[in-house]
């Protein structure tokens, strides 16, 4: 069976599956009982100054049925006694020394309360320090969470008075809530950091109460913004660490990244590890299914591994991200099309509407008997175009440009495909034709004359 352990930073877990640091990680009876169920480590939920919160701290996104597709949280660092965190800590390490526990801090940017935090933390016998430099509310207009992590003078100032005093590996959580990732995380690195954790959540509204009026999750008649997280996030984090992990100055530091941001299956985390993490933490899909879903994670993740022949983490951290590039790298002569498996499609005709309405008008409908079908629009349903349900989608090949957009919207899989096709065109980039011919991508004469050289057709 394959390795599922890491060595990340120095410290070390039977698998990467992680807690991040939020209400799963709030006590050491949940993090003995998330360990109990296999979790390979946990992010103790952030300690460090003293905080009141609040009633309906979560607002959760629902689309089409399907429940917390994201979740908006109000919530701030732990408000438990310092004390009694720092007690449950050290039990929770004497209890599971195999496990990875690091202990996630936020004090005031100073390096006397950094200092007072982090001897008491290394007292515990924790295996490591995150340094909370992502959370957008509340703490962050106390000049803490995101107001450091905002501010790459800061992120390095407050993780340097850090790795100078701890003998622990100093892991830095960075917000999204930025312009460039890389900021933060080249002056992490300047500061000392060991290790590089994200995304922390994306500042937010949730929604506003169409009845009521108000904003949600309403707190006493009043509203206000919080952190996004959850499924919906993926593709944000998964975009983030991919800029770090294309970033020269964070290859040459060889600080190791830890994933999160939407994980709820081995299948994301996989995603994340294929893009250079060689760890992940998950929060709000603990939160919607509970602690054992990690049972799931590490059978899936073991299994596709023992197919793909993968015996460690690291045989495939990163393996994916030698196929990303800029869209200037890009090969512009591609050409893909539409193609829709009738024996699967059930005629519902929305590929046939997307195309029409908001792409490029290159699928047909064609009745049972051959014909081509004009649906028209009938005013008996108020103007809307319709068609015959028996009617069948069919792709004029010729016009497609391989938008995909009729693939997306789908509801059957595999019914529509994108497939490969030749286009009968040199390769080109956008990069070779601003060097070899930079009129063409300059001036609409020279675009176009181009297009008809090369026999590029837009309809």
């Amino acid at each position: 069976m394959p390795d599922l352990s890491i060595n990340f930073a120095g410290i070390r877990a039977p698998n990467p599956f992680w807690l991040a640091s939020a209400p799963p990680t709030n006590s050491g009876y949940q993090v003995s009982k998330a360990f109990e169920y296999g979790w390979g480590g946990a992010v103790w939920k952030t300690i460090g100054a003293p905080v009141l919160n609040i009633s309906n701290r979560y607002g959760g996104l629902s689309i089409g049925g399907q429940r917390l597709l994201a979740i908006n949280n109000v919530e701030l660092i732990s408000d438990r006694p310092l004390e009694v965190n720092l007690r449950e800590i050290a039990e929770v390490k004497r209890l599971w020394p195999d496990r990875a526990v690091i202990v996630s801090a936020m004090v005031d940017a100073s390096p006397e309360a950094w200092r007072d935090i982090v001897m008491k933390i290394e007292d515990t016998g924790a295996d490591g320090i995150e340094l909370n430099y992502g959370c957008p509310q509340g703490m962050s207009e106390r000049g803490m969470g995101a107001a450091v992590g905002q501010v790459p003078e800061m992120c390095e100032l407050n993780t340097q008075w850090v790795t100078s005093i701890t003998r622990l590996p100093v892991i830095v959580k960075l917000t999204p809530n930025i312009t460039h990732i890389t900021d933060p995380a080249h002056a992490a690195i300047k500061g000392g950091a060991h290790a590089l954790s994200l995304i922390n959540t994306i500042n937010s509204v949730m929604s506003v109460d169409l009845d009521t009026l108000m904003v949600t999750p309403n707190i006493g008649g009043r509203g206000t913004h919080g952190g996004y997280a959850g499924p919906a996030v993926k593709p944000i984090a998964l975009n983030l660490l991919t800029e770090l992990m294309t970033d020269a100055g964070v290859l040459r530091s060889g600080v190791p990244i830890c994933g999160m941001g939407g994980i709820v299956t081995w299948k994301d985390a996989a995603e994340f590890m294929l893009l250079g993490a060689s760890a992940v933490q998950v929060c709000t899909a603990a939160m919607h299914y509970g602690y054992r879903i990690v049972e799931d994670m590490i059978d899936g993740l073991s299994n596709w591994m023992e197919d793909k022949g993968f015996e460690t983490i690291y045989d495939f951290s990163g393996k994916s991200l030698q196929q990303f590039s800029t869209f200037g790298q890009l090969d512009l002569s591609y050409q893909a099309v539409a193609r829709i498996n009738p024996d699967k499609c059930i005629q519902c005709n929305l590929c046939y509407v997307a195309c029409n309405d908001t792409a490029h008008q290159c699928i047909d409908l064609y009745s049972p008997d051959g014909l081509r079908v004009d649906p028209g629009y009938d005013p008996r349903v108020n103007g809307k175009q319709v068609a015959d349900s028996r009617s069948t989608p069919v792709v004029r090949e010729p016009d497609c440009v391989g938008c995909a957009l009729c693939a997306n919207v789908c509801p059957v899989d595999g019914c529509i495909e994108m497939v490969s096709v030749p286009s009968g065109r040199e390769s080109v980039t956008w990069d070779q034709l601003s060097a070899e011919r930079p009129l063409v991508t300059q001036q609409w004469s020279a675009m176009e004359a181009y297009r008809e050289e090369a026999g590029i057709e837009i309809h």
